[in-house]
Order: structure tokens, then C-alpha cells, then sequence
């Protein structure tokens, strides 16, 4: 069962300052005495060991020459690093704008062959049509109070970057709740256009489009936060304050767990078919 987005983020914090204190527990320092070896005030100490701030490079290596444990310095610096990257808050994503943040996205696209997606809330961004991405991410410029409203601009860019869905040796393989498909995000018309879509691309070979039915009699699974796999190496979770990274491998594998028992749960091919043009008949 994977945890929440924001306590993992919590969690990986907590790790490194359970090292740092581990290490000066076993020198057999106190706070203070730390803090003196270091050169720094004995409420930095405390700050890092409750994971109140996150350490820099240059206070890991201090405290590991403070407590004879030099040679983890290097380990403990990435795992810091990671978990700091893990939490990132959207003022900082989206100050230039959201096609800048569909851009930044390129790189992440571009060098992954296997995207695992599973969406509770949204058609996911690799379906989305124009029209579709413009009301979401309109949606997302008003929430966010943005100065300039760039939605149409940055829904161009998504599209355009979602052409990746064609190119040869990739697979996409995509959940969704069947709420999805009723969750009004565009006028009548661009939603019309926006679940023949889903017609069209849940037929391409290289992708494999699921519904869970909201029938479904016995869930081995409740819905889940919106969560991204890229490959077997990094889980993006989108939270209303925040884009979590999850890079850890034990935490990827719990949520690798958990897409494959709502994989199991889903429809295909013709079922999945029939739901999609139900909830086409009920836009009229």
C-alpha cells in the first residue's frame, strides 16, 4: 500500500536526519558538543536532527568529520540531495508560466521507454487534446493566481509533447477511474472531442488504455492519488501544494504494486470501449 505523496517526502527527510543522529549518538556526542566540533550554534544541530532544515553538502561532511564517519559523507550528501529534490513547491515550478513547466518535462519524456500512468481525477496529460488541456490547465492558471494566464499556450505545448506516444519503442500503459470520464473539465463540445480521443489512441499498439469500472464489485484497491512511473526509476505525485519525486526503490516498488492490482481491475478493448461511449451519449 503505497503511502501518502507528502509523507514519503516526510519520510525521506526523516532518514537522513536519523543517520546524521545515529552517527553522532554512536561518537557518543551530545548536541552541544557537535555543534562545538562544527563550529555552528546547538540549534542547528537540532534543526537537522528533527529534519526541521535540510543539511547542506558542506554540513554533512562537517558532521561526519566531527563523529570519525567520513567515509558515508558522499552517501549521505545524495540521499540528502534526493530527498530534498522529492518535495518541490509549484510557486517554484511555475514561475514562468505553465508552458515553461511542460517543457521542463521534455528531457524526462524523451529518455523514458515505459510510462506507467494511473489517474483517479484527470484524463491523463499523454491523452489530452487541446481543447481538454486548455480547461484544465485554464483551471490551474485561476487556482494558482498567476500574473499572465499562458493555458492556451502551455495546452500547445502539452499536446506537442505528448507526440512521444508515437514514436517507435515506447509503451504507454495508462489507467483511469471511469469518474474520469464524466469530470467536465471543457464545454460540452471539446469534451465530446476529448473522449472519441480516447477512442482513437486507447487503439495505438504501443498503448494500453484501462478503465476501472465504477461498478466494480469487490475493489482489491480504493482509488489512489494521480501518480506518473517513468521506467522502473522515478514516481511523479501531483498534490495541490506540490510535485513529489519519488526516486526511492523500495517506495517505486509499492506503488508498481499497487498499478498492477488497479490494473487488474480495469476493462479493455471492447468493455472499455462501450464505457467511453456512454459517457459520450450523456454530454447531449
Amino acid at each position: 500500500m503505497p503511502v501518502s505523496a507528502s509523507s514519503s517526502a516526510r519520510a525521506a527527510r526523516e532518514a537522513v536526519a536519523g543517520r546524521l543522529r545515529d552517527l553522532r549518538r554512536e561518537a557518543g556526542l551530545t548536541i552541544v558538543e557537535l555543534a562545538d566540533r562544527c563550529d555552528w550554534h546547538h540549534s542547528k544541530t537540532s534543526r537537522i536532527e528533527n529534519a526541521v532544515t535540510g543539511p547542506t553538502a558542506k554540513d554533512i561532511r562537517q558532521w561526519c568529520a566531527a563523529t570519525g564517519a567520513e567515509a558515508q559523507a558522499q552517501d549521505i550528501i545524495v540521499q540528502s540531495v534526493n530527498a530534498e529534490s522529492m518535495y518541490r513547491e509549484w510557486r517554484h515550478q511555475i514561475r514562468r508560466g505553465l508552458t515553461e513547466l511542460q517543457q521542463n518535462t521534455g528531457k524526462l519524456f524523451r529518455t523514458t521507454q515505459l510510462f506507467r500512468v494511473y489517474s483517479s481525477t484527470l484524463v491523463p496529460g499523454l491523452l489530452q487534446t487541446e481543447g481538454y488541456a486548455a480547461g484544465v490547465l485554464a483551471s490551474a492558471a485561476r487556482f494558482r493566481e498567476l500574473p499572465v494566464d499562458d493555458s492556451a499556450d502551455a495546452a500547445r505545448a502539452r499536446v506537442e509533447r505528448s507526440r512521444v506516444i508515437h514514436e517507435p519503442g515506447r509503451r504507454f500503459v495508462l489507467l483511469i477511474e471511469e469518474s474520469v470520464l464524466y469530470c467536465q473539465m471543457a464545454d460540452a463540445d471539446a469534451m465530446a472531442a476529448q473522449l472519441g480521443h480516447l477512442l482513437t489512441a486507447g487503439a495505438l499498439p504501443a498503448v494500453s488504455l484501462g478503465i476501472i469500472p465504477a461498478s466494480s464489485p469487490l475493489r482489491s484497491q480504493w482509488p489512489r492519488e494521480t501518480f506518473h512511473m517513468y521506467d522502473d526509476k522515478l514516481v511523479s505525485v501531483e498534490l495541490v501544494s506540490a510535485r513529489v519525486r519519488i526516486n526511492q526503490p523500495s517506495e517505486i516498488e509499492q506503488y508498481l504494486r499497487a498499478f498492477e492490482e488497479l490494473r487488474g481491475m480495469a476493462v479493455y478493448g471492447a468493455e472499455a470501449r462501450r464505457l467511453i461511449l456512454r459517457a459520450i451519449e450523456q454530454l447531449h
